[in-house]
């Protein structure tokens, strides 16, 4: 009977530990931008994309949120924010090593959205390997890094939206 008890526990101690061990961290660059503000909003093409976004990560059980605090990175949070009901967070993008050291020791699934010269960085620092840099019009870039019993994996994804389309109607 004891070691019934015992290896039951061992069971439920090692899938805790395991799932802790294994999460993700998503990183975007924030949707498309107006051009005529110092802190612009996003456009109508980067709202649909937001929104693309939120529903893309619907079932990758975010429980954390992150954004520097600039109007067009919150807004690009916002959709997910609204549909998981999660707070969104500011991270300084001056800070980036430790922000990836607090990634990490939190060990869970997370949203962070940046901007094109920090998410190509700040992926990088997490998932330990070189990460291509990012144009001033690359706005379908989402990284996918995995984090499975302290390893990391990257996976570099595009979302589906073209935005030249909808843009130009306008």
């Amino acid at each position: 009977m004891k070691s019934t008890t015992y290896i039951t526990f061992l069971l439920l101690f090692s899938v805790s530990c395991q799932a802790v061990d294994n999460y993700s961290v998503y990183l975007v660059r924030h949707a498309e931008k107006l051009t005529e503000t110092k802190n612009p909003s996003l456009t109508d093409c980067g709202k649909t994309r937001a929104k693309q976004l939120a529903n893309i990560l619907s079932k990758a059980e975010i429980t954390s949120l992150y954004s520097t605090s600039y109007q067009r990175t919150m807004q690009t949070a916002a959709p997910i924010a609204k549909q998981q009901q999660l707070t969104i967070k500011n991270y300084n993008p001056r800070h980036l090593e430790q922000f990836a050291l607090q990634l990490k020791t939190k060990q869970e699934n997370a949203l962070v959205v940046g901007h094109s010269n920090t998410t190509p960085l700040l992926t990088a620092l997490l998932a330990e390997q070189a990460v291509a840099p990012l144009t001033e019009y690359d706005f379908d870039f989402l990284y996918q890094v995995q984090f499975n019993q302290g390893k990391a994996i990257l996976t570099v994804l595009q979302q589906p939206l073209k935005c030249q389309t909808l843009e130009s109607k306008h």
